[in-house]
């Protein structure tokens, strides 16, 4: 898993809280992008002062006070590397390592540190926004796939079995739940939201609905046919047995929904169904 935590990073005080938190106040040793290895009390500090973030806030204080409606850029991008219980621990760190030199190296200053006080192991990177050459980095959902496969790609050149697939590929519609939306699913708060979604829908255009059903369905089509091109491909390798159960995936892939569909559908009081058989041939 490749995720970037999108709050907090605006100013200075911000970054330094969250590089204390992620070397337990200097006890965790944390890697630099020039290779150094920090530990100790005041290590946020050193880091802060050696990116000159106290210089990039005060620049760009400026140009928000010269443009009030300017929007509040970040300092800093904070980036979660995690993979399930069970991963080793050290292979992690390696491959966080080889990814953030490929994707950061020589152009935007990062740290980095292992915590394995979780079941599962995971790698907190935080980079700078703005590179070494007065480059800002926008990270986008097609960037975040990118680093997802880079990131595969890293862990499996040290031995851990790993793969970047996209929720469409994967079948996956549902969009997930933020926590605050969740909870207030689970308080029975549904009336409440569906009226407000209601009203937000019926300012949305047709058009512009059919338009999103239009591309959801294009990119299903363009699932299946993937899926079924596989199959076929392991119909004439003799893998008969694996065809089939591609074939059967992708038969049962779940209807479109679109966003407004999907939070109808979560709203609903959740009914009992029996566990799913496997198909029988």
């Amino acid at each position: 898993m490749v995720k970037v935590l999108t709050k907090g990073g605006q100013d200075l005080k911000a970054v330094g809280r969250h590089l204390a938190y992620l070397s337990r106040e200097g006890d965790v040793e944390m890697e630099t992008d020039d290779g150094r290895r920090l530990s100790g009390e005041g290590t946020e500090q050193e880091l802060l002062k050696d990116w000159d973030l106290d210089l990039e806030e005060a620049r760009r204080t400026r140009e928000l006070r010269s443009r009030p409606g300017l929007a509040r850029p970040k300092l800093v991008h904070k980036v979660v590397l995690s993979m399930p219980a069970g991963t080793p621990p050290e292979g992690l760190l390696r491959a966080a390592r080889a990814f953030a030199r490929e994707t950061f190296g020589a152009k935007h200053r990062y740290a980095m540190v292992l915590h394995t006080d979780e079941p599962h192991p995971h790698v907190h990177m935080v980079v700078k926004a703005v590179s070494e050459q007065g480059v800002r980095l926008n990270i986008r959902k097609a960037t975040l796939r990118e680093w997802r496969r880079e990131f595969a790609r890293h862990l499996r050149t040290q031995g851990i079995s790993a793969n970047a697939t996209d929720r469409a590929v994967r079948g996956a519609t549902r969009a997930k739940l933020s926590d605050g939306r969740y909870r207030a699913l689970q308080r029975d708060a549904s009336r409440r939201i569906l009226a407000h979604e209601g009203a937000a829908a019926r300012v949305r255009t047709t058009a512009s609905e059919a338009s999103s059903r239009e591309a959801l369905m294009h990119t299903r089509t363009q699932v299946e046919r993937g899926w079924l091109a596989t199959a076929e491909i392991l119909d004439r390798q003799d893998q008969q047995d694996l065809a089939w159960y591609v074939k059967r995936f992708t038969e049962a892939l779940p209807p479109v929904r679109t966003d407004l569909e999907l939070s109808r559908e979560a709203a609903k009081p959740r009914e009992h169904r029996p566990p799913q058989r496997e198909p029988t041939r």
